[in-house]
């Protein structure tokens, strides 16, 4: 019921047809005028105002170029509806003609396109400078004009609402083919590369539910759990002075939860998702090509588009050199460097805060707190790194951007480029430096009774004796689900409240308006004219929709960019990763449409022939996800020294079969400190050592392989990382020969693809000829 209430609140009259008329169109009726764009600015009485002039100097340009101006006042707010003179169409699908790179695709022939026009017009808008020397970014920095944007087509736009823009078709198919019509290329790619990658998340989700039904499955006869729920070891105090000694029985809920996640399971499971990768990326690679050939712009070039519409705007422009600097080159890694090692100090802030609150909250007078310190000073940090998160991908966007400008790249395309592998380096850290502390570095560098390491003054944590992967767990699930759960809310709700003003505004210039249409004169070519309040209405139903810009997009490929190294990078840690994400954008598909088609502002439709840079970042997250799955289970996983537990200490090394092969384990790899050694006594205090029930201890136990007389790493422990360095090196060549083969095994273009290409290029080899030989008989 309630999206049905938000589809119906958010549906803006769809009875007016192209937002002009309350009736129907007579198949006999003249096309009607359109606008490409329309310029908002606030309305100044003073025509000596520098505001003033320079809307009129920059309306003066505009006309220079032929571009029609219709200016409507309406309170405080000038409209300027502005439309391109057919010319310039003209020129720019010759100029598309002889090009290089862009010879044969579907703007070359036929009518074009409002899409077609958008673009070309938005290119040459941002391109037109006044006297001062100032362009139009400059202009809506200085508030000169207030907003730009391109209106929505009401009959496309109601098409797109019935067919993909809706809850109830959350389990259909989307229709590219009209969103690449309506919004461009580039919108289109973004939706098939999310419905494709959402597509093959449906046996990776199915078998991390397997591997986690797995864990469940031994739940209460695994013997490793068994040995921590009913041993009694005591365990050396986690903190300084405050802390007493522990119960190892006690964290019996942490052991169970622990094996779900940390099983024989998820060695398949990371190598599977390692190869799945490159089948994704291969298997895209092919579905892209079948696309791009169907709308004849596998040939795209948009730095050779750039130049047509470079002389489009001006016959007499100047190419952009390309430059290089050493210099800017050098400032730029120095500056990203330094960017780096700041987000990096976050990370390490975050660390200092669990070590600080893990002690803390152990001395809280609510028992619940006191007794479950770590786990909650895990979830309170995984908490503060998602608002850190927040905030930092506001600053390294704008560190992004300044970059790119001291860069002076010579196109849009490098400059998109350049910035999309800046933002996603510094997001990439920005997200992963705390995992990479708790996947590789928790619990291992911390010390031991006698020698603990402490940052200022606090002790390192330690992991747990079943291990450290479910902190990596809790870290990682907490990102997600907040990540996901509440970016979706604020993306939905935003524009939908904004989209609630726009309808009111509408309704009320509707009753205004009544029945003009049969009074709208027609222009010399015989286009429909409607009145000043039809226009009016169309224009501030666009206006009061959502803005968008140039990072509309880029902030969605970032979000499911960002996903995906969540799916692949850790899953040996987090097998339920892939069903997350499978659910997530199931709804994040309808979610995008639906905030595109109908709360936000056009987009400016791009033509391209690939996701661009996005797919060299995709390849570098395969490849890290073979490394960094590989140190999970070799380094932060438990397999290692179980494994070697199995078949070189444990019951079964010896021959016995009378018990399981892993009884014993947990002791075995628990270490004894004496507090009658001098070093240790002076890390515990007498009143740590007494347990819940008042008995004094002088001896704790604590993870790790240590001798209990002089604390030297025992001969088991060198075995043990032998193997685990061991394991690290096969499992990534293993994968990573396994990735080449699947990469070669699946070609990036389909026969078929190859097959029309070929057609193509013959038709348009003997099409040309045609045209020479037609082109001489003229001149005879």
């Amino acid at each position: 019921m309630f999206f049905k209430a938000v589809e119906e609140n958010i549906e803006l009259g769809d009875r007016q047809k192209d937002g002009y008329s309350t009736e129907p169109l007579l198949p006999s009726t003249p096309v009607q005028k359109t606008f490409d764009y329309v310029l908002v600015a606030h309305k100044v009485n003073d025509d000596t105002d520098q505001k003033a002039q320079r809307q009129k100097a920059f309306i003066q340009e505009l006309e220079k170029k032929n571009i029609a101006v219709t200016t409507i006042i309406h309170d405080d707010k000038v409209f300027f509806g502005l439309r391109a003179p057919r010319e310039m169409f003209e020129d720019y699908q010759y100029l598309l003609k002889v090009s290089d790179s862009c010879n044969w695709c579907g703007d070359v022939k036929g009518a074009v396109t409002q899409a077609t026009r958008i673009r070309i017009v938005n290119f040459i808008l941002y391109h037109t400078y006044i006297n001062t020397g100032e362009n139009l970014d400059e202009l809506l920095e200085k508030d000169v004009f207030e907003t730009i944007f391109c209106l929505h087509e009401r009959k496309k736009q109601k098409r797109l609402k019935k067919k993909w823009a809706r809850w109830s078709g959350l389990f259909t198919g989307q229709p590219v083919s009209d969103v690449r019509c309506y919004f461009g290329e580039k919108v289109a790619l973004y939706y098939l590369w999310l419905g494709w990658y959402t597509k093959l998340l449906v046996p990776a989700a199915a078998l991390g539910v397997v591997v986690f039904l797995y864990g469940l499955a031994f739940f209460n006869t695994n013997p490793l759990i068994k040995e921590v729920c009913e041993s009694n070891i005591t365990m050396c105090p986690r903190c300084d002075k405050t802390c007493q000694v522990w119960q190892l029985s006690d964290t019996c809920t942490y052991a169970k939860v622990s094996h779900l996640f940390d099983n024989e399971g998820t060695v398949a499971f990371a190598m599977f998702m390692a190869i799945w990768a490159t089948l994704f990326l291969e298997l895209w690679k092919r579905h892209r090509a079948r696309h791009v050939c169907e709308w004849k712009v596998y040939d795209w070039c948009e730095e050779e588009e750039e130049l047509i519409m470079e002389i489009v705007n001006d016959p007499h422009c100047k190419p952009k050199q390309f430059r290089h600097s050493y210099m800017r080159s050098t400032l730029v890694l120095i500056l990203v460097t330094l960017m780096l090692m700041l987000i990096i100090g976050l990370a390490q802030a975050l660390v200092v805060f669990r070590v600080v609150a893990a002690p803390l909250m152990s001395q809280c007078e609510w028992n619940f707190i006191s007794e479950h310190a770590n786990p909650l000073a895990v979830m309170l940090g995984a908490v503060l790194h998602y608002l850190t998160i927040q905030i930092m991908t506001r600053v390294n966007r704008w560190i992004s951007l300044k970059l790119c400008d001291i860069e002076k790249t010579n196109s849009f395309a490098a400059t998109e480029r350049s910035f999309t592998v800046k933002m996603f380096t510094f997001q990439f850290f920005t997200l992963f430096s705390s995992l990479f502390y708790v996947a590789f570095f928790l619990g291992r560098i911390n010390g031991h009774p006698g020698n603990y390491v402490r940052i200022a003054g606090w002790r390192l944590e330690e992991c747990h004796p079943s291990g450290c992967l479910t902190d990596l767990f809790i870290q990682m699930a907490v990102i997600m689900l907040l990540k996901q759960t509440l970016n979706n809310i604020f993306e939905f709700t935003v524009p939908w409240l904004k989209s609630c003003v726009s309808r009111n505004t509408a309704k009320k210039l509707q009753r205004k308006c009544g029945h003009c249409y049969r009074k709208a004169c027609r222009d010399e070519e015989g286009r429909v004219e409607p009145c000043d309040i039809c226009k009016l209405r169309d224009w501030l139903r666009n206006y009061h929709l959502a803005n968008t810009d140039a990072f509309s997009l880029f902030n969605e490929f970032l979000e499911m960019v960002v996903q995906f190294s969540f799916t692949t990078i850790f899953v040996a840690a987090f097998p339920l990763a892939p069903l997350l994400a499978l659910v997530n954008n199931i709804f994040e598909i309808r979610l995008d449409a639906i905030k595109m088609v109908r709360l936000e502002r056009r987009l400016v439709p791009r033509k391209t022939n690939d996701i661009g840079v996005w797919t060299k970042v995709l390849e570098a997250i395969g490849v890290l996800a073979v490394i960094a799955n590989g140190l999970v289970i070799g380094v932060s996983s438990d397999f290692i020294p179980r494994l070697v537990y199995r078949y070189r200490y444990g019951p079964c090394a010896n021959g016995s079969t009378d018990t399981h092969c892993m009884q014993g384990y947990i002791n075995d790899t628990l270490s004894m400190a004496s507090v009658a050694h001098p070093a240790v006594r002076l890390d515990f205090v007498e009143k740590q050592m007494i347990t819940e029930n008042g008995l004094n201890v002088t001896e704790c136990s604590y993870r790790d392989y240590r001798s209990d007389e002089d604390y030297t790493l025992t001969s088991q422990f060198w075995l043990v990382l032998a193997v685990r360095f061991a394991f690290v090196i096969l499992f990534e060549h293993v994968v990573v020969v396994c990735k080449f083969v699947a990469a070669w095994f699946v070609p990036n273009n389909p026969i078929q693809v190859k097959n029309n290409r070929l057609h193509d290029k013959l038709e348009r080899l003997k099409e040309e000829l045609r045209e020479m030989k037609h082109g001489k008989s003229t001149d005879v």
